[in-house]
């Protein structure tokens, strides 16, 4: 068996695009380092947990001393979370086992290896925790313009209140339209309608 691994990760299925870009790089890094055959090991789930198929197996390779260096795109590959990525490199430099991150052109071994990758991950996690509080300050900036976040509504007051005029109860109205009586509520509340004025002679 081979003693080199590529671990490859994108977040879900749909990121095929993802996979090949990075299996391409790899295998031409592979190449032009002489590297030779290696044993590729492929996630396709987030990388905040380390309970991957895939990842599990790679590990396995690494406890056993089957694996003696390890390829991926970036270190993120291995764990979006500075715990469990220093936790991984420093359980597979203490076993020798070679890391190379080739889009960040880093190789890490040894002592001073795993100094710079928890350096390395450090700025990774600061950098999402900042994308994630740009994202929540934007999301609420666009409130504040009044402007609506999520998915665009499938209901409408002016589907309903038709049918309210007629005498349709809130029920029948939700029948008519297919829709749930809760949604047919929501609706009419989000959009400020006075319910009082249609259901007050079905009491």
């Amino acid at each position: 068996m081979s003693k080199i691994a590529v671990y490859v990760r994108v977040s879900t299925f749909d990121q095929e695009k993802g996979i090949e870009s990075q299996k391409t790089v790899l295998r031409e890094y592979l190449e032009a380092h002489g590297m030779g055959e290696a044993r590729w090991y492929t996630d396709r789930m987030s990388g905040a947990t380390t309970k991957r198929p895939e990842f599990e197996k790679l590990q396995k390779e690494v406890f056993s001393g089957r694996v003696k260096c390890i390829v991926c795109w970036k270190l993120d590959r291995i764990s979006r979370s500075l715990k469990d990525g220093i936790n991984v490199l420093t359980d597979w430099i203490e076993k020798d086992v070679r890391v190379v991150a080739v889009a960040q052109q880093l190789d890490f071994s040894g002592t001073v290896g795993q100094l710079i990758a928890t350096v390395f991950f450090a700025l990774a996690q600061m950098e999402r925790e900042n994308l994630r509080e740009n994202t929540k300050r934007g999301m609420y900036d666009a409130r504040l313009r009044g402007a609506r976040i999520g998915k665009r509504p499938s209901l409408f007051a002016k589907d309903i209140v038709p049918l309210l005029e007629k005498g349709m109860s809130l029920s029948g109205a939700a029948k008519h339209l297919k829709k749930s009586r809760q949604a047919v509520y929501d609706c009419l509340k989000r959009e400020q309608i006075d319910l009082s004025i249609y259901t007050s002679h079905q009491k």
